[in-house]
This record gives structure tokens, sequence and C-alpha cells, in this order.
């Protein structure tokens, strides 16, 4: 035991904080199928998942946070809240309607409460995650229709080809972005899957239902279709089972731009599975889209940025994910990643944001409104950094699972930081703390933000 808790310990530390010196999800629930077990799925991705009965639970999240008291780039706005309570209902279910019909569904209604907040209208909210009916007409041929969370990549911290994570972000204590991906809106779609032995074949198709609503442009009961369906989008994705490598090829077109994705993994003896993921194709850079979003909604008036990118041309830029997981007979699982993304900002975009943000309230608005962009697309804004996971089950004692990660800006130093713990009082009792740091100077990613970190207390009772 406690050879097994200092390896875990020392795992954690650094992938917590080793930046500040220079979740739950299962690592290899993410990787295919057939990489661990040498076959190929019999349901499409997101069913082969799927709950056999329904989930339903009530959580309560109470959460203090920290503040900087001076800022490189002041708020044009006031803060929020230095505490905030939410207590939602959770509901993932699925029906059989018939022997080749389902009905799948993913709710979460919540209530709210801070300082600042009104009630009911400001502080109740439902997010309707995912709402889909699923026919299978013929052996391993599936049509599915509604709203559906599609998922793609095998990445942990950063996944360039899951083309519709943009703006589907839910508010959840994890902060992990493996954790997120899992909960999140889903996209009202048309989606085809056939599968056959080697292989399997994806069409997904989700038509523009409204015009792209602006980045706080959602009401506490809205299905935010004007988030997830404000562009027509098609995405084709071709699996291959080749040995132990398993890759998967996609195309997803959407407001004339065509991205070419790429997926790979391959297991490197018992205990650790390598991977890598890249996706590329025509674009602006993040501040240039940022700058053309604000002005097609409104927010931002149409004269000429006051914050140029270094690199203003549209091109062809990459995105890419590489790196491994290591799963231990203790039950331990490390996760090491490196992220590039080239529309991100370089150094020289950065020194600019800090420069012209510094300058007063109008140019302060619209810096933070390119990092508020960027968020809401669920894309890094820095172009190089490193991610890295540790997990233990039964850690300690039996039914206690700790955790965290770091996502490190490998330009500036900084880094974000969460360390959580859960344990499983009973069956249907579960308790979860989640700690959070912004690590690094003012004039860095990550240490340029309102609070220095926060800690979460989550209590959880299952039905």
């Amino acid at each position: 035991m406690r050879v097994r808790a200092a390896v875990f310990a020392v795992a954690l530390c650094a992938a917590t904080f080793g930046a500040a010196t220079a979740q739950q999800d299962s690592d290899l629930d993410r990787i295919p199928t057939m990489v661990q077990n040498g076959e190929t799925p019999q349901l499409p991705a997101d069913q082969s998942t799927a709950p056999t009965h329904g989930k339903y639970y009530l959580e309560d999240d109470l959460s203090l946070s920290a503040s900087r008291g001076t800022l490189a780039v002041p708020l044009t706005s006031s803060s929020s809240s230095d505490w905030a309570n939410a207590t939602a209902l959770d509901a993932v279910d699925q029906w059989t309607l018939a022997k080749d019909l389902t009905v799948n569904l993913s709710d979460r209604l919540a209530i709210g409460e801070s300082e600042g907040v009104g009630f009911p209208s400001q502080a109740a909210r439902n997010d309707l995650r995912e709402a889909y009916i699923s026919w299978e007409p013929a052996e391993r041929f599936y049509l599915e229709a509604g709203r559906i969370n599609l998922r793609n990549g095998i990445a942990l911290g950063f996944n360039p080809t899951d083309f519709f994570k943009a703006r589907s972000a839910v508010s959840q204590a994890s902060l992990d972005p493996s954790a997120m991906r899992g909960n999140r809106l889903g996209t009202l779609m048309l989606r085809g899957q056939r599968i056959w032995d080697g292989g399997s074949l994806t069409i997904a198709y989700a038509p523009k239902l409204y015009d792209p609503a602006p980045l706080a442009g959602s009401s506490g009961f809205s299905l935010n279709f004007d988030h997830t369906n404000a562009a027509d989008r098609v995405l084709v994705a071709l699996n291959i089972d080749v040995e132990e490598f398993s890759p998967q090829f996609l195309v997803h077109h959407e407001s004339g731009r065509t991205h070419f994705g790429f997926n790979v993994s391959h297991p490197i003896g018992q205990s650790i599975i390598a991977y890598a993921e890249w996706a590329g194709g025509v674009q602006p850079n993040a501040i240039t889209d940022a700058i053309a979003f604000g002005k097609s909604v409104g927010t931002l008036p149409s004269f000429i940025p006051i914050l140029r990118p270094a690199n203003p041309a549209r091109g062809f830029r990459n995105d890419f994910a590489a790196g491994a997981s290591w799963t231990s007979i203790e039950k331990i699982t490390v996760n090491l990643e490196y992220h590039f993304h080239q529309a991100g900002m370089s150094k020289q975009d950065w020194r600019n944001w800090f420069d012209v943000g510094a300058l007063g309230p109008n140019q302060a608005s619209e810096v933070w409104y390119v990092r508020g962009y960027v968020s809401d697309q669920q894309m890094p804004i820095t172009q190089h950094q490193l991610f890295v996971r540790a997990d233990a089950m039964d850690a300690f004692v039996e039914h206690l699972e700790l955790g965290g990660f770091s996502l490190i800006d490998l330009e500036d130093g900084s880094a974000l930081a969460q360390l959580y713990a859960n344990y499983n009082v009973s069956d249907n009792w579960t308790v979860g703390t989640y700690v959070s740091a912004y690590l690094g100077g003012a004039r860095s990613e990550w240490g340029s933000y309102s609070r220095t970190g926060s800690v979460i207390f989550q209590a959880a009772r299952y039905f």
C-alpha cells in the first residue's frame, strides 16, 4: 500500500505542479474498443457505452473562489461572486420501444445561488444534452435522429477531430476536458452508421436552424440550438481495423470550411497505449475568427479591430495531439499529451493582448472577448501546451478515487491544475472535493485570470 501510494503521489504532483516550477472517465474507454480486445464493436461508437438502465441522481455543489488583487488586463464588468451553490437533478436513460428501436435521453435541471443572481429567472437552468431515437433496420446498420452528443478523437486534453464540441459546454464541477466532453450539449442531427468485420462508416448531417447567438445569448430553459445548430454541418468518418492500429479518417464541412482528420492508437506492451490525433484545414487564426464572429452577431463594432494578430492571413492550419496512457496493476493511470493548435496565439499575439488590453476599458473589453470566444469554442488559446493527468481507483481505502490534471502553457509555463477526491459512501451516496488553481505570472495565460483558484464540495444521491 505504501509503494502504491508513493507511486500515485509522485505522478499526481508531477501532473499538477510541474508547471509552477517550470476525471473521472476511464482512459481506456476513450481508446477504440478494437485496440483493447481485437474485436470490432457491435454497436455505434456512442451506443457502445449506452446505459442498460436509467441513471438518476440529485447533486449539490458548493464552490468557494479566491480572486487576484490586480490584473494585467482589467475586467470591464463586475467580477462574479466568490461563492456559489448549485443543486441539480441529472437523468440519463434509454427505453426500448421495439426490438430494433430505442429512445435515449440525457438531461440536467439545475438551480443556482450566488450573489447578484435573480431567482428564478436567472437561477434555474435546464440542459437537454441528448434526446434521440435509434433504429437498427438491418444487422449492424444504425439510423439515429435527434440531439446527439457526437464525439470523435482519442486524446484526453484536446481533441482536434472532435468537430462538434464548439459552443456545447455545460457547467460542472470538474474542469477536466475529458469530463466536459462527456457532459455537454448534443447537436440536432441525422446519423447513420454501418459496421462490418474490420471497420465502420459513419455519416452525420446537422442542419442550420438559427443564426448564431452571441456568446452570452442563452436563457436558462433554451434548447440552445442557436449554439449547436447555427450552421449546416456534414461529417464522414471511416474506421479501419488494421491489426493493432485501428486508424480513423474523417472529413468535416461547415460554413465553407472543410477539415480533414486522422486518429490512430497502438498498444505498447501490456500497460501502455500510445495515440495520436490530427486535423487540418484552411482557416484564419483564433483572433481573426473571434473578431469576425463578434462583428457578425453585433457584439463588436464594425471598424478595424484594435487587437491585430501577428499572422492574419487565412491558410491551412493544423491541430495535433499525441500522447500515451500508462495503467498499473494497482489501478493507477497516468496520461501525458502534447497539444499543438496552429491557429492559437503566438508569443507575439500574447504580447499584443497584454499591451492593448492595458490601454483602457474599450480595448480591455475587446481582448477579453477574444478569450471568451476561444473558450466557447472549447479550443486551446495558445499554440503549444502539455496535458498531464493521473487517476487512482481504490486509493488508500476501497471506494476512494483520487486524481488530478494540469494544462500547461509551454510558451510561458503557466498552468491550470485541478485535484479531486471522490468517495462512494454507499451504493446511493457519493461525496467529493475539487480543488483548482490558476498558476503563473501576471502576464501569462493562466496567471492573467481574475481568480487564483477555487474549491468545490460535492454530494450526490443516486436513485
